[in-house]
């Protein structure tokens, strides 16, 4: 029997491994371009389709078939590579990658070898306080494979499957591989790349990037060597797997951090790591053995002969850098300047879905603070009950806006203006059409407040007495009690005020 690393050596932990063995991480990571028709045909690239229904004899690669290069698809890659700070080739080719799979109906694939779109560029990410630069070796364009599925096994993988299906609508859809330098040196940086590229994508629109429907895939490279002394040259690299097809930001963490322990579990049992493809399971958090990885000339790549080389001029890269918007990392550095946002506070609005309509609320006039905290809190947990995106709500940021204004200017209190919200998102009209369609203005009358003080102080002498003998906290329930009976339509810091003048504190 082979001795196993889990037969000869103690499974260290994640820190041991790290302490001792210096991880080497590179990613490659595969875009779907968010064209309307296909990389070669014009075949749709709607996600969602009945199986089989948007193929035609090209992206099927039946005979005398001749692919036409999709121009939208070359001019999203150029956007890709400068705002990775690529250079761009003024001339690159297409190469056929050759491999039998029954995912490519070709039996090879149409990409970019040796002679690529964009090479040379550079992302930087910040993850643990820190700023790191990720190298990017290169920016290539492909055709996407169909999709396999593999049924009556427990894995869904194909090892244990009675039988296999495949749905060829995606084989044909454009994509770009953004490969990096091997400059990773954790899982959290891996993880923060992949979310940096994700946004730099969505701000370019070149893609949804929709890593639970496949739009953006990362295969995870992972080497381990050991750690040299400060001042001593760096150890060679270690033998690499790579782990593919991971489909969240979480998994890209978890499968690296799993990497590293297995690679570091081998290493110290005096075993050695086997260059080779694995495939990452969701529910154990573990990587399985796919296959022997291969080199460049298993592909047996040649330039494919049916398409003429991309010759770019300057005049047609200016062009396509002039549409380039603002880009995340710019975006982060205008809100913290204008609006005082923090970084923690740009990631929450981000990962809430919120960070557009902040800003737009706060063009339509609220401050930044408001506009942040209604979106963030309030608005975002009813998107999430309503099942919807928070730009999905039937209020929008004018709304929030005149919102906002209005408990500025002591018309509504917190609580009400939740009202408010409740009857614009019912369709009840504007936010002043429902204040006035329900009477919620704040009662300004002092006469109606003191009546109520007064009423609130008989029914309750003994807490009046704490507060006439110093203990001023003991106001709270009177303060609650006097809210309840102008049914909120009173401002908390008022009736306080009032309370206490009226105890004699």
């Amino acid at each position: 029997m082979t001795p196993t690393a889990t037969t000869t050596a103690t499974i260290p932990t994640f820190d041991d491994a790290v302490a001792r063995y210096e991880p080497v991480i590179g990613l490659e990571t595969h875009v779907e371009l968010g064209t309307a028709s296909k990389m070669f045909c014009g075949c749709s690239t709607a996600f969602g389709a009945e199986p089989n229904t948007q193929v035609c004899p090209t992206c099927l690669g039946l005979p005398g078939s001749l692919p036409v290069v999709n121009e939208a698809a070359v001019r999203f890659a150029v956007m890709i590579g400068l705002a990775l700070n690529c250079s761009i080739s003024p001339w690159c080719r297409f190469a056929r990658k050759n491999y039998f799979y029954p995912d490519m109906p070709k039996n090879f694939q149409i990409s970019q070898y040796d002679e690529p779109l964009c090479e040379n560029g550079w992302l930087d990410v910040e993850a643990d306080g820190k700023i790191h630069r990720v190298g990017i070796t290169r920016v290539h364009m492909e055709e996407d494979t169909g999709k396999s599925l593999h049924v009556g096994g427990a894995t869904g993988r194909i090892h244990g499957a009675t039988h296999s299906l495949v749905d060829y609508n995606r084989a044909g859809i454009p994509l770009v591989e953004i490969v990096t330098e091997p400059d990773i040196r954790s899982p959290e940086v891996a993880r923060a790349y992949v979310d940096e590229l994700r946004e730099l994508c969505r701000a370019l629109t070149v893609s949804d990037v929709r890593m639970e429907q496949g739009s953006l895939r990362c295969d995870a490279n992972v080497s381990l060597r050991p750690r040299t002394a400060p001042g001593e040259p760096a150890a060679l690299y270690g033998t690499r797997s790579e782990t593919k097809n991971l489909n969240s930001l979480r998994s890209v963490e978890r499968a690296i951090r799993h990497e590293i322990v297995r690679q570091a579990t081998r290493l110290d049992a005096g075993l050695k790591v086997v260059q080779e493809t694995r495939h990452f399971d969701e529910a154990s958090g573990t990587t399985s053995a796919g296959r022997s990885k291969e080199e460049a000339t298993d592909y047996r790549y040649f330039p494919e002969p049916d398409l003429t080389p991309l010759a770019l001029t300057h005049e047609y890269v200016d062009a396509v850098r002039a549409t380039i918007p603002e880009l995340p990392a710019q975006r982060r550095a205008r809100l913290a300047a204008d609006h005082g946002f923090t970084p923690a506070d740009i990631v929450n609005m981000r990962n809430a879905g919120v960070l557009d309509l902040v800003e737009e609320t706060v063009a339509a006039g609220a401050t930044a603070e408001a506009a942040r905290k209604w979106w963030l809190n309030e608005l975002a947990r009813r998107a999430a009950d309503a099942g919807v995106p928070p730009i999905g709500l039937t209020i929008g940021p004018f709304d929030v806006a005149r919102i906002t204004e209005m408990i500025a200017d002591g018309e509504l209190t917190d609580a009400l203006a939740r009202t408010v919200i409740t009857g614009v998102l019912a369709g009840e009209g504007t936010p002043d059409e429902v204040v006035a369609g329900r009477g919620l203005k704040i009662v300004s009358d002092d006469g109606a407040l003191a009546e109520a003080i007064d009423k609130v102080i008989a029914a309750q002498p003994a807490i009046a007495d704490k507060v006439r003998g110093g203990k001023l906290n003991a106001v709270g329930p009177l303060v609650g009690a006097v809210m309840k009976a102008m049914k909120g339509q009173a401002d908390p810091g008022t009736v306080r005020k009032l309370l206490l003048e009226r105890l004699g504190q």
